[in-house]
C-alpha cells in the first residue's frame, strides 16, 4: 500500500502537470486571453509550487510523509473540481496557484517516500516511480484530444476526472501505513544549517532550475505552439501526449535499468546534451509527423533528469533528505517562475512569436551541460 500510495500520488501530479498546457487553448478562446495572461497563470502555478516545496521539506522530515501527501491531495482535488467553473483570468490564477501548492507538496513527499525504499538503487527506484508521472502526463492531453472533444464545457470535464483520480489517491494514502520518522533518523531543525551551507546543494538546485524551465516549457506551451503552426488542436494534443509524455514514460522505464550500471552524473550529462538537440529540432517544422518524432525524442532525453537529480540530492544528504529535496525542487519551480512569463511576453498576442520564445529551451539545456560538468568534482568529494 505504501508503494501504491506513492505511485497514485505521482500519477495525480503528472495528470495536473499536463493540465495547463492541455486546457490553455480552451481557456484562451473562452476568455480571449493574451500570451501574457497565459504566462501569468503559469506563473501563479509556479509560485504555488515554490511556496509548497520550500516549506514542506522540514515538515516532512519532522512529522513524516503522510500528513504532507494527504494535504497536497486535498488541495489538488479541490482546485481541479473548481476549474470548470472559473469565470476569467483572475480565478484561473487563483485555482492554478492552489494546484501549484498541492503539486509542490506531492512531488517532495512522494519522492522522499520512494527514496527510502532501496537506498542502494535510489536513482533507479525514483525513475521507476516517476514513470507514473509520465503516464499521468500522457493521459490528460490524450483524453481531451480523443474522448472529451467538442465545446469548452466538454473539454473541461477532464478536470472532474482529475479530481476523481485525486480522491482515489487520497483514500490510498489514508489507508497506507506510511511510517513516521524513526527515532534514530528523526530530523532536527538545528541540522538545516549543515544542509544550506554546502555549495553542492546550490549546484544541484541550479541544474534542476534549468531542467524544470525546459520540461514545464514543453508541458505548458507545446500544444499552443503547434496550433500556431497550423497543426489542428487534436493533433497537437496527441503530439503532447503520445509524443512528449510517452517519451518520458518509456525513457524512465529504460533508464531505471541503465542506472544500475551507469552513474547518475553520466546519465544526466548525456540527457542534457540530447535535450539541447531535440528541443531545437521540435521548433523547426510545421509537419505533424516530424513534430511528433522530435517531441518524442525530447521526452526520451528529458526522462531521467528530474528523478535522477533527486537521487543525487538524497545520496549527498542522507539526513534531512526531504529538506534538501525541497530546496532543490523549489529552485526547479523557480525555473518555471522565470521561464513562463518570459515565454508568454515574447510570444505576444495570439502567440505570434512563440517559436522564438521557446528557443529558451535549447539554450537552458546547453547551460545544463555546463552545470553538470561543474558538479562532478563536488559530488566526488561527498
Amino acid at each position: 500500500m505504501i508503494i501504491l500510495a506513492a505511485i497514485l500520488s505521482i500519477l495525480v501530479y503528472g495528470f495536473i502537470a499536463a493540465m495547463l498546457g492541455t486546457v490553455m487553448p480552451t481557456f484562451t478562446a473562452l476568455f480571449k486571453l493574451s500570451g501574457e495572461q497565459n504566462g501569468n497563470i503559469a506563473l501563479a502555478q509556479g509560485l504555488g509550487l515554490v511556496i509548497a516545496s520550500v516549506s514542506v521539506g522540514p515538515l516532512i522530515d519532522k512529522r513524516g510523509k503522510k500528513i504532507a501527501l494527504l494535504g497536497g491531495l486535498i488541495l489538488i482535488t479541490g482546485a481541479l473540481a473548481g476549474l470548470p467553473s472559473a469565470g476569467g483570468a483572475t480565478q484561473l490564477m487563483a485555482l492554478y496557484f492552489i494546484l501549484g501548492l498541492g503539486g509542490g507538496i506531492i512531488v517532495t513527499g512522494a519522492n522522499a517516500l520512494a527514496s527510502d525504499v532501496d537506498e542502494s538503487r535510489r536513482a533507479s527506484t525514483l525513475n521507476f516511480l516517476n514513470l507514473f508521472f509520465g503516464f499521468g502526463g500522457l493521459l490528460t492531453p490524450l483524453l481531451v484530444a480523443n474522448f472529451f472533444k467538442g465545446d469548452a464545457d466538454t473539454k473541461l470535464k477532464i478536470c472532474y476526472l482529475g479530481a476523481g483520480l485525486g480522491l482515489i489517491a487520497l483514500i490510498a494514502n489514508i489507508v497506507a501505513k506510511i511510517p513516521p520518522p524513526s527515532g534514530e533518523r528523526s530530523f532536527k531543525m538545528s541540522e538545516v544549517g549543515g544542509i544550506v551551507t554546502r555549495p553542492v546543494l546550490y549546484m544541484l538546485a541550479l541544474f534542476l532550475f534549468l531542467y524544470v524551465a525546459c520540461e514545464v516549457g514543453v508541458w505548458n506551451w507545446l500544444a499552443s505552439y503547434l496550433i500556431s503552426r497550423k497543426i489542428d488542436e487534436a493533433k497537437a494534443l496527441n503530439i503532447l501526449s503520445l509524443g512528449f509524455a510517452l517519451g518520458l514514460l518509456i525513457g524512465r522505464v529504460v533508464v531505471s535499468r541503465i542506472l544500475i550500471k551507469i552513474s547518475s552524473m553520466t546519465v544526466t550529462l548525456a540527457a542534457a546534451a540530447l535535450m539541447a538537440a531535440t528541443t531545437f529540432m521540435m521548433l523547426q517544422s510545421s509537419d505533424a509527423t516530424y513534430a511528433w518524432i522530435a517531441v518524442f525524442c525530447a521526452g526520451l532525453a528529458m526522462a531521467p533528469v528530474f528523478p535522477t537529480t533527486l537521487a543525487m540530492v538524497a545520496d549527498a544528504f542522507p539526513r534531512g533528505t526531504a529538506t534538501a529535496m525541497g530546496i532543490v525542487i523549489t529552485c526547479g519551480w523557480v525555473g518555471l517562475l522565470v521561464s513562463s512569463p518570459i515565454i508568454g511576453a515574447v510570444a505576444g498576442q495570439g502567440n505570434a512569436n512563440l517559436g522564438t520564445a521557446l528557443l529558451l529551451l535549447p539554450a537552458f539545456s546547453i547551460a545544463m551541460v555546463l552545470v553538470n560538468l561543474a558538479l562532478r568534482p563536488m559530488l566526488a568529494k561527498k
